[in-house]
């Protein structure tokens, strides 16, 4: 069996209300492209793409959630197999501005211990309709003591930052807990050495601005 093209498999989880773009941020990122049609995500969807960091080729294997709340028993359960987690929020919707400490605390509660996560405020193209500022946006980062900025799914502007760095943030812990992975039952390495995570099966596929 020839070994993967890749040195570690991360997965990353896009949370967040329902309209705030993750699926454009989604869809940005690994096929750089942008629809304005509003088409809701029906409970998992996801995505691939493979990157350079470091000088290591990291797959990233990308899920987005619905953020309805009838689908939130289903997305539950793709917290705990999360590297790493973006809380996506609308700077011209200052409920899910709000709801953010809700979703973290989910997090909280689900996902495994020490993931990475960073706050997005998306949509920072509508200044003329903006209702949350950068530096509430800030001040909650710092609240959740998790990093923090601003995107545009529209404009492609903050996109690959945030996920390269959400994925360089995982990496770098993956790096300094592989030693013990590799001793754990059950085993979290390849045969030749590459990270690999649980992959469930999605529920469902949508597509675009969840």
């Amino acid at each position: 069996m020839p070994p993967p093209h890749y040195d570690f498999l991360i997965k990353l989880l896009l949370i967040g209300d329902s309209g705030v773009g993750k699926s454009c941020l989604l869809l940005r990122f690994c096929d750089d492209a942008w629809t304005p049609s509003f088409i809701t995500t029906i409970g998992i969807d996801f995505k691939i793409r493979t990157i350079e960091l470091d000088g290591k080729r990291i797959k990233l294997q990308i899920w987005d959630t619905a953020g309805q709340e009838r689908f939130r028993t289903i997305t539950t359960a793709y917290y705990r197999g999360a590297m790493g987690i973006l809380l996506v929020y609308d700077v011209t919707d200052e409920r899910s501005f709000n709801n953010i400490r809700t979703w973290h605390a989910n997090i909280e509660q689900h996902a495994s211990d020490g993931v990475n996560k960073v706050l997005i405020g998306n949509k920072s193209d509508w200044e003329d309709k903006r209702v949350v500022t950068k530096e509430q946006g800030q001040a909650l980062a710092q609240e959740l003591n998790v990093r923090f900025m601003e995107t545009s799914a529209k404009l492609n502007d903050g996109v690959e930052e945030a996920f390269f760095t959400l994925a360089r943030d995982c990496k770098a812990r993956l790096i300094d807990s592989q030693a013990d992975a590799a001793g754990s039952p059950g085993g979290a390495m390849n045969t030749d050495g590459s990270v690999k995570v649980n992959q469930p099966v999605p529920q469902s596929i949508g597509n675009c601005c969840s």
